[in-house]
């Protein structure tokens, strides 16, 4: 059975449209195939890298004690099969616990490697996939920043693929907001179906 590490940072909780398009991708999984681990960085003991909480994760690391209980997310990002982050657009990319639960998994040794030729992925992922909504036309716009960093981590992990489901125009005048969730919610749904 293969694991699914799935990361919610749909700040609205059910209200989020993002977090139906999750919801769809989720319920689309085949159950025999997938053991889905659900984790919300909100409702973690994550905190950005800062003062007294990044020294004492750097001491572990010169001691080289990858083995503390301070490194278990960043052992189970890199032991998942697939890895799916369910965030909506905020402030051009998205919400801040997202990159906080970025800078506490990216670890030297465990998640990723240096050496003579440079930085190598380490986890053993399959399947980096980004499902988020925004309420304007996003979609290969320089403007978007939070596809484009996810993507970038593909390699920096060494994830195989990279797959992103936006709906995007959500809030834009003209649209009809229904038709695009439903047409990010099936694209979810086909996804999940594919894994």
């Amino acid at each position: 059975m293969k694991e699914l590490l799935y990361i919610d940072c749909c700040l609205r909780g059910e209200e989020s449209r993002t977090a139906q398009v999750g919801k769809a991708f989720l319920e689309a999984l085949a159950p025999q195939k997938f053991r889905v681990t659900v984790l919300n960085p909100e409702k973690e003991e994550l905190r950005p890298l800062a003062g007294k909480f990044f020294f004492d994760r750097q001491d572990l690391l010169a001691e080289g004690k990858l083995d503390h209980p301070r490194f278990r997310y960043a052992h189970q990002f890199a032991e998942a099969d697939v890895v799916v982050f369910a965030a909506p657009l905020w402030d051009l990319s998205f919400p801040a616990y997202l990159k906080i639960y970025v800078e506490n998994v990216s670890v030297d040794g465990i998640t990723f490697g240096c050496n003579a030729q440079g930085i190598y992925g380490k986890c053993k992922g399959e399947h980096l996939i980004f499902l988020t909504t925004r309420g304007g036309f996003y979609e290969g716009t320089p403007a978007e920043q939070g596809s484009r960093y996810l993507e970038a981590l593909k390699d920096f992990f060494g994830f195989g693929a990279y797959t992103c489901i936006a709906g995007d125009g959500l809030d834009a005048d003209g649209t009809e907001p229904a038709v695009i969730l439903a047409e990010a919610c099936q694209k979810a749904r086909e996804l999940a179906r594919s894994l």
